[in-house]
């Protein structure tokens, strides 16, 4: 096997279909084989000046993608402080629309193993009933994985969406999937990885940070806040954000996200 023109010597799995690669020339790089094209024009659009390292794209094709290696290392709260200031930048370098892939990225994208479309919109709250959350529901539902009640509940938040999300707000730059495990703890600073970027409202990626736990997560909101002061209510408008991850897991991973995405729904409501 070769890989950048040189012989691999050893590879090692290291899960969600990327491997690292050892080549003979001494270099080491993390190869993949799923999602190429989105995830390398991703990758590209998220390195901003300010913004948080990403690994560079060292090679792409339909079929494969190679990325620089970047060392484990162990969180710290200066690291997670420097997380939040920088994530607050790479939001603030936009889009170009709510849906908006990056530049050469395709529409028909990808959240870890389920599709995702890219598709321009005006306004948040519409598109992101449209092409965030109800294509999931009906997935969802369609599978038996959400009863009919269940469902309404989830019409119900998408109906009042415009009044449930807070503050106008320009699109951001999101990575798009921002759970803590596509947060990389390098020596001294944190890298994103495995983005599904698009432009988005900057709380989604926040609201992904908190979902399964984050290190040092409220050093990484204090330096974003400070960084970028979120609008007033934020914080009650974090299950409505993570309504479309957890419906996402639903699809993937069948009726047991169900209850967790119904609860999110709820919390939703009541923060409006």
């Amino acid at each position: 096997m070769r890989v950048l023109g040189v012989t691999v010597r050893a590879t090692t799995p290291l899960g969600g279909g990327a491997a690292r690669a050892d080549l003979a020339d001494g270099r080491i790089v993390v190869v993949k084989g799923v999602k190429a094209t989105a995830e390398a024009a991703g990758l590209r659009w998220l390195r901003v000046p300010g913004g948080p390292p990403v690994p560079k794209v060292l090679d792409v094709d339909p079929e494969r993608l190679v990325t620089e290696f970047v060392p484990a290392g162990a969180p710290d709260a200066g690291a997670a402080a420097a997380l939040g200031s920088r994530l607050a930048r790479m939001h603030a370098a936009g889009a170009g629309a709510f849906g908006a892939a990056p530049p050469d990225g395709p529409a028909a994208a990808w959240i870890g193993q389920a599709p995702m479309r890219n598709e321009p919109s005006p306004s948040w709250p519409e598109w992101y009933a449209a092409d965030r959350v109800l294509p999931y529901l009906r997935t969802a539902s369609d599978a038996g994985d959400l009863t009919s009640g269940e469902a309404a509940i989830v019409e119900v938040v998408c109906a009042r969406l415009p009044a449930l999300a807070g503050p106008p707000e320009p699109p951001a730059r999101l990575h798009g999937d921002l759970w803590s495990g596509n947060v990389l703890w390098a020596p001294g600073e944190a890298w994103l990885i495995d983005p599904a970027a698009h432009g988005g409202h900057r709380e989604t990626d926040l609201a992904m940070l908190a979902l399964f736990g984050c290190p040092h997560l409220d050093a990484v909101l204090d330096a974003y806040d400070e960084t970028a002061p979120l609008a007033d209510g934020w914080r009650e408008r974090v299950p409505l954000h993570q309504l479309f991850p957890l419906l996402v897991h639903v699809v993937l991973f069948g009726r047991g996200y169900a209850a967790r995405a119904v609860a999110a729904a709820r919390a939703a409501l009541r923060g409006g």
